[in-house]
């Protein structure tokens, strides 16, 4: 699998990344997710992982041909928006190895791929009840 750099949300020590891959999906790379708080409230499949992610990674979007990368729609993947602000994503890790050499990852982080249409539903106005919980 071959991806593209969309772009990155860095501080010092932190970088969650999204990039476009040439399977139909983008690549999002995430803080890995241990409050036993956060942990409790989902039910995680086997081969599925969760991270943690700062809504504004998805104004990089814009970079692969979306007018705007503003979340509209808290639905799946994103499976809870924290107190702070951030995003909860639950999706398959990623464990394809060309996909993986192309990135920098550091311990405290891993990645999971998903589907495009399940992130451009996001940028979709939000229609029907909310499903989304408070962490």
């Amino acid at each position: 699998m071959r991806l593209r750099f969309l772009g990155k949300n860095s501080t010092p020590g932190d970088s969650p990344t999204l990039y476009a891959s040439d399977q139909n999906s983008y690549v999002v790379q995430g803080w890995k997710v241990y409050a036993n708080d956060l942990l409790a409230q989902l039910d995680v499949p086997e081969g599925q992982t969760i991270i943690e992610v700062p809504p504004e990674l998805f104004e990089h979007l814009t970079k692969d041909g979306h007018p705007s990368g503003k979340i509209k729609n808290f639905a799946a993947p994103i499976m809870l928006v924290t107190e702070q602000g951030t995003c909860i994503l639950q999706g398959p890790k990623m464990h394809d190895p060309e996909a993986l050499s192309q990135m920098r990852m550091p311990d405290y982080e891993t990645c999971i791929e998903v589907p495009k249409s399940s992130i451009v539903a996001l940028l979709e106005e939000h229609r029907g009840p909310d499903h989304v919980r408070p962490a």
